[in-house]
C-alpha cells in the first residue's frame, strides 16, 4: 500500500470530519441562545471561536489535502465530472463562509456585546430584534443552510463518484 496516499486520505477524511462536523451543531446552539437571549453573545462568540480555530483552518486544509490526493493518484481532473463539481462547490462554500457567514457573525457579536438601550418610559416594549439584527440572523441562517447542503453534496460526490 502507498503510505503517502493512505496518510493523505486519512488527513483529508479526518480533516473533513473535524472541520465540518461542529458546524451542524451551530443551529442547536443558536436555538438555545434564542431561548435565553442573555446568553446570545456568549453563544455567538463560542461559534466564532470554533469557526476561527477549527472550522476555517481545517476547511482550507481540505483543499490542500484534496489537491495532494489528486496529484498523488494522478487524476486528470478534467475527466472526472464529480471531482470538478466537488471543487466548484467547495469554492462556493468558502465564498459563502467568508462573504456571508463571517461578516454576519462579526456584526451579531458587536450588536449583542452591550445590552440594548432602554426605550423611553412611554414607548411600548420592543417586540423582537431590531431590523438590522434580524437581517443578519436571516443571512447567517440561510448561509449556514446553504453550506450544510453543499458539504453533504460534496461528501456524496466524493463517496459515490457518480459521473
Amino acid at each position: 500500500m502507498d503510505w503517502i496516499f493512505a496518510l493523505l486520505l486519512f488527513l483529508h477524511v479526518g480533516g473533513a470530519i473535524l472541520a465540518f462536523g461542529p458546524t451542524y451543531a451551530f443551529p442547536l446552539i443558536a436555538a438555545m441562545a434564542a431561548g435565553e437571549p442573555q446568553h446570545m453573545n456568549f453563544a455567538l462568540r463560542a461559534q466564532k471561536r470554533i469557526a476561527s480555530t477549527l472550522v476555517t483552518p481545517l476547511a482550507l486544509f481540505q483543499g490542500v489535502t484534496g489537491l495532494l490526493l489528486v496529484w498523488r493518484i494522478g487524476f486528470d481532473i478534467l475527466t472526472r465530472g464529480w471531482l470538478i463539481l466537488a471543487i466548484v462547490l467547495y469554492i462556493i462554500a468558502l465564498a459563502v463562509a467568508f462573504g456571508v457567514l463571517n461578516p454576519a457573525l462579526r456584526m451579531l457579536i458587536a450588536a449583542t456585546s452591550a445590552p440594548p438601550p432602554m426605550p423611553p418610559a412611554d414607548a411600548p416594549a420592543a417586540s423582537g430584534p431590531p431590523p438590522h439584527i434580524a437581517a443578519a440572523v436571516r443571512r447567517a441562517r440561510i448561509g449556514g443552510m446553504i453550506n450544510g447542503i453543499l458539504v453533504m453534496v460534496i461528501v456524496f460526490l466524493m463517496v459515490t463518484k457518480p459521473f
